[in-house]
């Protein structure tokens, strides 16, 4: 389910003129979800085999495909390696996961910073799978 080409960025532009990176329209989202303990039991890397038959969170598999149909970029971003390719694929066809893109090699044990020239939105999945609560918070940097 691949999709290489987004025909929906625009282009965008400095106050000088010159261009930037292209943007989303801001109705669309694009979301990085995580697939061991947020879209499934917790399957570590050492245990392959058990990936292709742990069972989905019900309500994962319902709203992912919801954001997918409105028309956001589903893209699973996993600590799952390479080699994991072929059998987390096959698992997401199965169950009728919707998505764009599998970003593999994320880095395990969590403790995530993540920092980047475009405004960022983290959800913390906290064992309820449902469409987004906005609820905005200013980071300050430390003195």
């Amino acid at each position: 389910m691949q999709q290489s080409n987004d025909s929906r960025l625009q282009h965008a532009f400095n106050e000088k003129g010159e261009a930037l990176s292209p943007l989303l329209p801001e109705n669309v989202k694009n979301f990085l979800i995580d697939i061991d303990g947020t879209v499934c039991d917790d399957i570590p890397n050492e245990e392959p085999e058990r990936m292709i038959s742990v069972m989905p969170f019900p309500d994962a598999l319902k709203i992912i495909n919801k954001w997918f149909e409105e028309g956001h970029s589903i893209y699973f971003f996993t600590s799952r390696t390479e080699e994991h390719r072929a059998v987390t694929e096959a698992w997401l066809n199965k169950n009728g996961f919707k998505y764009h893109s599998i970003i593999f090699g994320k880095p395990r044990g969590g403790n995530y910073h993540w920092i980047d020239n475009h405004i960022i939105k983290a959800t913390r999945f906290s064992g309820k799978f449902s469409d987004l609560v906005v609820e905005k918070k200013d980071i300050l940097p430390s003195q």
